[in-house]
C-alpha cells in the first residue's frame, strides 16, 4: 500500500516573506486606514504611491512580479501565503501593488506579452510606476458573466484596429496609463472571435462618464462606466492572437479568481481577531462574551470557514503551478471563499455588537467590501451553473 505525502510545509523564503509582509502591514499601513485619501471610490492614487513608497523601502513591492522586473516570481502556492499576509488590511494589496486588476494584469501579460509589450507595459506596471484596467464587462445587454455577449467591436481598417463600444464596472479606469480591451472582430481575420488590446490612457477616444457609486472601496480608481468611440490602434496594439482573445483571458481570470480568495482570506483572519479580541475582553450577564455559547460557536464557525478557505485556496494554487488550467478547481474556490469570508465578516460584526456598525473598527468596512466578492470574478451562481454542467457532463468527480 503506497503512502500518500501531504506536505502542507511551505518554502522558507516564501514563509520568511509572507512574515516580513505581515509585519510590514501590521506596523505600517493599519495606521492608514482612517486616512481620508481612502475614500469612498477607494484610495487615491496619491495614496497608493505613499504605500508603495513604504512597501519598495521595506523590500516588499510587487513580490508576485517577475524577477527580471525586481519580483520574487512568486509560485502560486507562494502567493497564497504573502497575498494573505498583505490582505490582512485591505490597503495591504494596495501598498504591495498586488491588488486587482493590475495583479492579474501582470500575470497576464507575463505570459502572453511580446517582447516589445513586456518592456512598453508589463515593465512599467510591475515596477508600480503605473496603473492599468481591464476592459471586459459591458452594460446589459452586452458581455457579463457571459463572455459570449460581447458588443464592443473591432474592424480592421488597414493597417489599423477601429474599436467600438460601452465597458461599465471597469475596476482602475480612472488614472490608469494603459486599458487591455477585449473587442470582437467583426469582419476579415478572427470574424466573431474576441481579440484583446492595449491601448494607452488617456486617450479621447476612450471616454470615462461616470465612476460608480459602488458598496465597495477598496480598489484605487474605483469601478468606472467606459464608452469607447472610434479608437484606432496600430496592428501591434494587439495582446497575444486575433481571434483568441478569450482563451488567452483564461490565463487571467483562474489565477485571478483565486489572488481575490487570498487576498479577502487575510481580511477575514484580521475580523476574526478583532472579534475575538473583544469577547474575551467585553463582558455581558457576568461573564466574557467569548464564555456564552453563542459567542463561542460564532467564533468556532469563523475558525472552521478560515481553515476551509485557506485549504482550498492552496489545493486551486498547487494545481496551477502543476501547469494544469485550474478551472474547477478556481471556480472551487471562488464559491468556497467568497461566501466563507462573508460569513466571517457577519458573524465579526454579530459579535462586536454596536461597536461592529461603527467604523472604530475595520469590521464594518470589510463586511460592506466583501459582500461583493460574491459577485465580481463570477457570481456564486454562474460557477455553481458551470460546476454543474461539468459534473453533469463527467468532466469533473
Amino acid at each position: 500500500m503506497t503512502a500518500l505525502d501531504l506536505n502542507f510545509a511551505l518554502p522558507a523564503h516564501v514563509t520568511d516573506l509572507a512574515a516580513r509582509v505581515k509585519t510590514f502591514v501590521q506596523e505600517q499601513v493599519v495606521p492608514y486606514e482612517k486616512d481620508p485619501r481612502w475614500t469612498s471610490h477607494g484610495p487615491t492614487d496619491e495614496l497608493r504611491r505613499e504605500l508603495n513608497a513604504l512597501a519598495a523601502r521595506a523590500g516588499v513591492l510587487a513580490p508576485h512580479a517577475p524577477e527580471e522586473f525586481g519580483g520574487a516570481g512568486l509560485s502560486h502556492i507562494g502567493r497564497a501565503a504573502v497575498f494573505t499576509a498583505a490582505g490582512y488590511s485591505m490597503l495591504g494589496p494596495i501598498a504591495l501593488h498586488c491588488a486587482a486588476p493590475d495583479e492579474g494584469n501582470i500575470h497576464m501579460l507575463d505570459v502572453i506579452a511580446n517582447p516589445e509589450q513586456r518592456q512598453r507595459y508589463l515593465k512599467p506596471l510591475a515596477t508600480g510606476v503605473v496603473r492599468s484596467c481591464f476592459c471586459m464587462t459591458e452594460p446589459a445587454p452586452g458581455a457579463g458573466s457571459d463572455p459570449g455577449q460581447m458588443q464592443t467591436t473591432a474592424r480592421r481598417d488597414g493597417n489599423e484596429w477601429v474599436i467600438d463600444g460601452d465597458k461599465w464596472l471597469i475596476t482602475g479606469a480612472e488614472g490608469a496609463a494603459f486599458a487591455i480591451i477585449m473587442a470582437k472582430v467583426v469582419g476579415g481575420e478572427g470574424d466573431g472571435g474576441a481579440t484583446m488590446f492595449l491601448a494607452d490612457l488617456p486617450n479621447p477616444a476612450i471616454r470615462i462618464e461616470r465612476t460608480l457609486d459602488t458598496m465597495d472601496s477598496s480598489f484605487v480608481g474605483g469601478h468606472a462606466v467606459i464608452r469607447i468611440d472610434n479608437l484606432r490602434l496600430p496592428a501591434d496594439a494587439v495582446l497575444g492572437e486575433v481571434g483568441q482573445g478569450f482563451r488567452h483571458a483564461q490565463v487571467r481570470l483562474a489565477p485571478a479568481r483565486l489572488t481575490h480568495c487570498m487576498r479577502w482570506l487575510g481580511s477575514a483572519i484580521r475580523a476574526h481577531e478583532i472579534a475575538t479580541d473583544y469577547a474575551r475582553r467585553r463582558t455581558a450577564f457576568g461573564k466574557p462574551l467569548g464564555s456564552h455559547e453563542g459567542v463561542s460557536f460564532m467564533l468556532a464557525d469563523n475558525a472552521m470557514d478560515i481553515h476551509t478557505a485557506q485549504l482550498t485556496i492552496w489545493h486551486a494554487a498547487w494545481v496551477l503551478d502543476k501547469g494544469e488550467r485550474g478551472g474547477t478547481e478556481s471556480s472551487m474556490a471562488k464559491v468556497v471563499c467568497s461566501e466563507a469570508v462573508a460569513r466571517v465578516a457577519d458573524r465579526s460584526l454579530q459579535i462586536l455588537g454596536g461597536l461592529g456598525v461603527t467604523r472604530d473598527t475595520v469590521v464594518e468596512r470589510f463586511y460592506r467590501d466583501v459582500r461583493a466578492f460574491r459577485i465580481y470574478d463570477g457570481p456564486s451562481e454562474v460557477h455553481r451553473w458551470a460546476l454543474g454542467r461539468r459534473i453533469v457532463q463527467g468532466q469533473t468527480g
